[in-house]
């Protein structure tokens, strides 16, 4: 368990064990005390440096990285690729090995290459967390997503969820999948069959747990107690496995009428950002079933914790 045994790196959420995430679940808590508070600022990792290399663009993820440290009084630096000595052709490693060098404590890093995280974790010694590699993985996503679910509702276990959308490029849905079923909640990929990222249930190699699939959006929904729409990603080439965006638009958008199938209980999540009127209406994603602003709010809080856990010297008791 993380607090018997410090955390060395997130790369994925297939590191932590209920046990982890609900101990991960507590740091946030009292943390958000200090978010809505009047001083926003603590001492607790003064002295550190965070580092964060995105060689991808991100606002939500970087920004709350960024805030998250600074709110924690560590010094935090951005790098992305562009601008970089990448464009000099300095190798990958040799770029974070030198950010190591220079004094960072910990390495946040997206990156466009699945692996990447790790690959760079076996040849620095500073603690890494993986802001989303490729179509791989995005631990902290997830652990934002169970958190605000964890607040909203409560238990997880049980509960059914329902990914909607491009699932075949998406690496906020493999996390989700581990995670989700880690928490014991049952999880069902709806799209394309040309989406649907049925390889994962099919290699044992990979120990997924178990997946639902479907194409049937009325019966992926009329079950479903959390739906969680995804980002077509049409930079990874998303629009050659579905004909038309108008047909997909019809079949699997996420709006008032779609949301008829879904019991009213159901929750509505998006890791963001948004393309709205293609994966959702903007009235469904602003509506009063709608977690995706407590997702926004509960991402720094996480991101804290994680920061605290990996780099900090203190205890949940002692912050």
């Amino acid at each position: 368990m993380i607090a018997d045994n410090k955390l060395n790196n997130l790369l994925d959420i297939d590191q932590l064990s209920k046990n982890d995430i609900l101990y991960i679940f507590e740091f946030a808590e009292k943390l958000s005390s200090i978010l809505n508070g009047s001083v926003k600022k603590v001492p607790v990792l003064r002295g550190k440096t965070v580092i964060n290399y995105f060689s991808e663009p991100s606002t939500r993820t970087r920004v709350s990285f960024e805030n998250a440290g600074k709110i924690l009084s560590a010094d935090v630096i951005n790098v992305s690729s562009s601008g970089s000595s990448d464009e000099k052709g300095e190798s990958f490693i040799n770029t974070v090995q030198t950010l190591e060098s220079i004094g960072a404590d910990i390495l946040i890093i997206r990156h466009s290459d699945s692996g990447a995280p790790y690959f760079v974790s076996r040849n620095i010694q500073i603690p890494v967390i993986n802001a989303g590699d490729g179509s791989h993985a995005h631990p902290t996503q997830t652990l934002i997503d169970l958190y605000t679910i964890y607040k909203s509702i409560g238990e997880i276990e049980g509960l059914n969820l329902t990914i909607l959308g491009d699932n075949i490029h998406s690496r906020v849905s493999r996390s989700a999948v581990l995670g989700f079923s880690t928490m014991g909640a049952k999880v069902t990929f709806c799209s394309p069959t040309t989406m649907n990222a049925n390889y994962l249930s099919e290699n044992d190699v990979n120990n997924y747990p178990s997946i639902m699939y479907t194409s049937n959006l009325k019966d992926a929904l009329s079950d479903s107690d959390l739906i969680m729409t995804l980002r077509t990603q049409f930079e990874r080439k998303a629009s050659l496995v579905f004909p038309n965006i108008n047909e997909y638009t019809r079949m699997f958008k996420l709006s008032n009428e779609s949301l008829k199938y879904a019991p009213d209980k159901a929750r509505i999540l998006h890791p963001g950002p948004m393309n709205l009127g293609v994966e959702i209406d903007g009235y469904v994603s602003e509506s009063d079933r709608s977690l995706i602003n407590q997702q926004v709010m509960n991402s720094v809080a996480i991101r804290m914790a994680l920061l605290i856990i990996l780099i900090g010297e203190h205890t949940l008791d002692s912050i």
